[in-house]
């Protein structure tokens, strides 16, 4: 039912924010409880049986890629990031199915976006030394990404869709800076325990947004 499998992921949720967010600590049950927070998201949505493909295979290598980044080492993170990367260009695939021609709000967000974007440029690629180009590539996807939701065509739930990917990108923006920028072990853990509930509510509303949005949009 896919209310265990909500419970079972919200649960998991709590417990990471609670004692793994802030440590980087390898650890079997670390890895687990952050896996299955979002794994479990993936059931509760083949369960409702309403989700489209593409999405369930994104929220597949999301939670691939949180396996991957719960581990440590250079191998391991470029596979996190590549699996991250493979999962937003899924979300993207199937939102350009959807995609209108933008209107002045849209062009004024892709704009907004595209600085944000270029900014990382400044502050973020200077700094992460022999994984430049690998940030470069995954700043790039997420920006297809966000780019779709925002052209998404008009129907119920493009808003949650549209936080969903906001709040996925913050967390990503977090995780650059938590990684190569933050200097102290107190900033370290100030933006871990901030990325995780962006990424996670991020990850759940797009689910969510997606699940309700299929139905009611026309290509």
């Amino acid at each position: 039912m896919p209310e265990i499998s909500l419970a079972l992921s919200l649960a998991c949720a709590l417990i990471y924010a609670a004692r793994y967010a802030a440590t980087d600590t390898e650890t079997l049950p670390r890895s687990l409880v952050k896996t299955t927070a979002i794994f479990a998201l993936l059931a509760a949505a083949l369960s409702y049986g309403q989700t489209p493909p593409l999405i369930l295979i994104g929220l597949g290598l999301g939670a691939l890629g949180d396996l991957a980044l719960s581990r440590r080492g250079e191998p391991a993170f470029l596979i996190g990031m590549a699996a991250f990367a493979a999962g937003h260009l899924c979300y993207a695939a199937s939102f350009a199915h959807y995609a209108q021609t933008p209107g002045w709000a849209q062009i004024l967000a892709l704009a907004c976006l595209l600085a944000l974007l270029l900014s990382t440029e400044v502050w973020l690629a200077p700094r992460s030394g022999p994984l430049r180009w690998p940030v470069r590539a995954y700043t790039l996807v997420i920006g297809l990404m966000a780019t779709s939701t925002i052209l998404l065509a008009p129907a119920p739930f493009q808003t949650m869709i549209r936080l969903g990917a906001a709040l996925f990108l913050l967390s990503d923006l977090l995780l650059g800076l938590a990684l190569f920028i933050a200097k102290t072990p107190q900033a370290r853990k100030t933006l871990a325990l901030t990325l995780w509930p962006a990424y996670y509510l991020g990850q759940a509303l797009i689910l969510c947004g997606a699940s309700l949005y299929w139905p009611s949009a026309t290509p």
